[in-house]
């Protein structure tokens, strides 16, 4: 009978299940408030970080993703898909799961299911962002593309910027619907829409956020008014954006890493070296953000690992005392490090002579 693993071979592991109980547990408003101030100080220490564009397999339906970062103490990356085919299969268009590592011994310390975290981090580092680039006044979001992440955004805005009102629009009426249906109790006021000139109308903040890998024009020229700001979440790969450019030429622009984001952001319709703002340089003082009351603010989120990173860390900090993680036998860790086979040999079944 081999010798039952030490410690150090077990791994915290967070399915989706213990996932949601943990964001029940917690709240999920408390969860998204939780997570923005979380990437906010991971933001403040941004020069800290490893950063790289993530490592990306693309395919004529999807693309398949590597997301990693390290604080030098701690290293984390994600696993994500993205696959706006999959709606029509009864599949998630993302999936995702994710790892933190010590980098002192390079051992894993949490595996995570990341599907529905990723919609969890989005929502807040989107929130997070608009408390500086948005209107301070700005109570009515339009919610423009009303997939999975929807509902995610709408409570993160309610939660962290006080927004009290969202407007709907989706070329489904289903998923506009579905979507109303699912924040009846959550104390917005929540208004189903038409059309996107439609649910834009009195919005000081508009989230764009659609699915389809193709360059799309969600928002026209003529439909931004000034001193909104838009949150654009749905343009995150080449070849996948939301705005005309002309409404580029017009806002100021805030990105997370300059490097991604011209690659797979809105902006990849301009110039390479057209002018923006790194997000961070914001939050630590450095850049100004909103200036002016007409001025209008363009967040162009791409997702960053950086995000993934802290909302690992806040996952695992979270769980401690709670019953919502098992512990996984992940790591080989024989009694003598040089003795991997010997472990391995001990293990094998006894055979029965008769």
């Amino acid at each position: 009978m081999s010798p039952l693993p030490s410690k150090l071979a077990y791994v915290p592991f967070v399915s989706v299940e213990h996932m949601m109980g943990l964001v029940h547990h917690i709240g999920v408003e408390k969860v998204l408030t939780d997570l923005a101030a979380e990437i906010e100080a991971d933001f403040r220490r941004w020069p800290l970080f490893d950063k790289t564009p993530r490592v990306a397999s693309h395919s004529d339906v999807g693309v398949i993703e590597l997301m990693p970062t390290s604080d030098g103490q701690t290293y984390g990356f994600k696993y994500v898909n993205g696959h706006p085919k999959n709606t029509a299969e009864g599949l998630q268009t993302v999936t995702a799961f994710g790892l933190l590592a010590d980098v002192e011994s390079g051992y894993p310390k949490l595996l995570s299911e990341m599907t529905l975290l990723t919609a969890l981090r989005t929502a807040a580092t989107s929130a997070m962002a608009a408390k500086y680039l948005a209107p301070r006044s700005a109570r009515t979001m339009a919610m423009i593309g009303n997939g999975a992440q929807s509902e995610f955004q709408c409570l993160a805005f309610k939660a962290v910027c006080g927004v009290d009102t969202v407007r709907l629009f989706d070329i489904d009426p289903s998923a506009t619907a579905r979507c109303a249906a699912n924040l009846a109790q959550s104390g917005l006021k929540v208004v189903e829409c038409r059309s996107g000139e439609e649910a834009i109308e009195g919005a000081q903040i508009i989230t764009t956020c659609t699915a389809d890998k193709q360059y799309a024009t969600i928002l026209t020229d003529n439909m931004v008014g000034s001193g909104v700001h838009i949150n654009a979440i749905g343009g995150d790969c080449p070849g996948k954006t939301e705005l005309h450019a002309d409404i580029l030429l017009r806002s100021s622009i805030f990105v997370e890493y300059p490097p991604q984001t011209r690659i797979e952001g809105e902006i990849q319709q301009l110039d390479p070296d057209h002018a923006v703002t790194e997000l961070w340089q914001v939050i630590t003082g450095e850049a100004e953000g909103r200036n002016d009351d007409r001025q209008i603010t363009l967040f162009d989120s791409v997702g960053f690992a950086i995000e993934d990173f802290s909302a690992l860390r806040y996952v695992a900090k979270s769980i401690r005392g709670t019953p919502y993680f098992t512990r996984l036998d992940m790591i080989a860790d024989p009694d003598d490090p040089r003795d991997l086979f010997g472990m391995f040999q001990r293990a094998k079944p006894e055979i029965a002579i008769a």
